[in-house]
């Protein structure tokens, strides 16, 4: 297993997969937001931006997949799994046992070298509460789905980079 995961982080096609799916849960995530009229909270708006790191990981590693770009990628994917499994976690514990002294912010805080809510306020605007469970499926709530999500992207990319050393397996024209 972990050879062909070695051999398939050498390729184009496994990142481009990662970034599909985490664009695809971008797309879910404004579905909700504008289709659906969830209010999205500062948690919510942060769990996005690790998605968006995830995407962008694998857009950077479908770049050069053969070269040292592809560890870059690795650790970017690695660290926004590991910060979207870490928000994600905060707001199920924030929605499943509410407290007046454990809230979110009102505003996403971005650095100023970076104002994503300013650039893109459909994106990054929240406005909703933490605590406030807006939707459900097979009993659990949103941010507890992205646990599982985040807990599977940060697996897989730590499989991945375990992977790296072992070298995949050499074929040649008689299968020896």
């Amino acid at each position: 297993m972990l050879r062909y995961l070695n051999q398939s982080s050498r390729g184009r096609s496994a990142w481009l997969l990662m970034a599909l799916t985490a664009f695809a849960l971008e797309l879910v995530a404004l579905w909700f937001q504008h289709v659906m009229l969830l209010k999205p909270c500062v948690l919510c708006i942060y769990e996005r931006c690790a998605l968006f790191g995830i995407m962008g990981a694998g857009l950077v590693g479908a770049i050069a997949p053969k070269s040292p770009l592809r560890y870059i990628a690795i650790f970017i994917w690695i660290y926004s799994a590991f910060r979207g499994l870490q928000l994600a976690w905060e707001h199920t514990m924030i929605q499943l046992h509410p407290s007046p002294f454990m809230t979110c912010d009102f505003m996403a805080r971005f650095p100023s070298w970076l104002p994503l809510d300013k650039w893109l306020p459909q994106v990054f605007v929240a406005s909703g509460d933490c605590s406030v469970r807006q939707w459900e499926f097979l009993s659990l709530e949103m941010p507890q789905w992205l646990v599982g999500i985040f807990a599977a992207y940060l697996i897989v990319a730590l499989l991945v980079l375990i992977a790296q050393p072992f070298k995949p397996k050499r074929r040649d024209l008689f299968g020896r």
